[in-house]
């Protein structure tokens, strides 16, 4: 039997399967996250054979030498730039991740935050709420119309390529992308025309939906000079990573009608928000909840919890991370 420690509360289904293996689980009584000392003292404390992470913990060589006989960090996330990857190879500690099972419900809500951004749905809304509303108006809250407009798509990637399948598909928007290399499959799905720069995706999109991987050449992606290169009545949408945006520059943007509006599930510096964001009209945030559904967030347990169960049994994880 080994033990495994849980950073945070999560689905029941992942920490069901480690006990239906015979594994003693310890769970995180804190109701929300560790700070690294928190957590650094925790792992002492309990000394576990795995820990199951989450995004929000900073995992490196400090961390993994207050757990030395934990040799798996399974990630609740397909993202993984809060593990320090250099530090578990040096330590021989295998780091897996959760892909694959949170596609369709980002781009889900990729398109959910188009669609509420294009159509003002969140000022519409808030405007009847406060007893705004006095009756029908030719010229109250006018939207914009998806169909026949162009989606750029930053990242062609599982998410983005289904972000351009239900645009093209389901709403009549053309597509074009950009990622580091072209893409099959988002050419295939959506007839997305390839673009080998984003400054060219981004002159030319009506709408522009960010899906990369936070990477040292992803950081501040979008920043002020390429937020100057959009159309006027051109919109953002990050369901990625919030440092792919330099979100003082978005706000600014903003406030100056640079672009049209903005949508935000992640942000550069989560929780914090950048300042004057949340106090624009033409911007609509979301806490993170992009992957937040029952099945998603349940079968994302059981992923991290099978990572851990295989690689107990001396099996190679089925969702390890190669390191450079």
């Amino acid at each position: 039997m080994a033990k495994i420690y849980i950073t945070r509360q999560i689905p029941e289904s992942g920490p069901a399967l480690l006990k239906k293996e015979g594994h003693e689980v310890v769970v995180s009584k804190k109701d929300g996250v560790l700070t690294k000392s928190e957590l650094i003292t925790a792992l002492k404390e309990h000394s576990p054979d795995a820990v199951l992470c989450l995004l929000t913990d900073i995992i490196n060589g400090e961390v993994f030498d207050a757990a030395p006989k934990a040799k798996i960090f399974a990630n609740y996330a397909v993202g993984f730039n809060n593990i320090n990857l250099a530090d578990a190879k040096e330590r021989g500690v295998a780091v897996t991740n959760t892909p694959g099972v949170l596609t369709d419900t980002v781009a889900e809500h990729a398109m959910t935050l188009i669609c509420a951004l294009s159509k003002r749905v969140v000022e519409a809304d808030t405007f009847i709420r406060a007893g705004k509303y006095e009756g029908w108006g030719p010229m109250l809250f006018l939207g914009t119309d998806l169909k026949g407009k162009t989606l750029g798509v930053l990242g062609a990637g599982r998410i983005g390529t289904r972000v351009a399948e239900i645009a093209h598909n389901g709403f009549g928007m053309n597509v074009i992308y950009y990622d580091i290399k072209q893409n099959e499959f988002i050419e295939k799905g959506a007839e997305a025309v390839f673009y080998a720069t984003p400054e060219e995706v981004l002159r030319q999109a009506d709408v522009v939906s960010v899906h990369v991987p936070l990477l040292d050449e992803t950081k501040h992606l979008i920043n002020r000079e390429r937020l100057e290169m959009m159309k006027p009545t051109a919109y953002v949408i990050n369901t990625s990573r919030g440092q792919v945006i330099d979100e003082a520059a978005l706000v600014e943007a903003l406030q100056n009608k640079t672009i049209r509006g903005a949508a935000l599930d992640v942000f550069e510096n989560e929780p914090v928000l950048a300042k004057g964001l949340s106090e624009l009209e033409n911007v609509v945030i979301t806490p993170h909840i992009a992957s937040a559904t029952e099945e998603t967030r349940g079968k994302m347990s059981e992923i991290a919890a099978q990572n851990i169960v295989a690689f107990l049994k001396g099996e190679e994880p089925p969702n390890i991370v190669k390191s450079a």
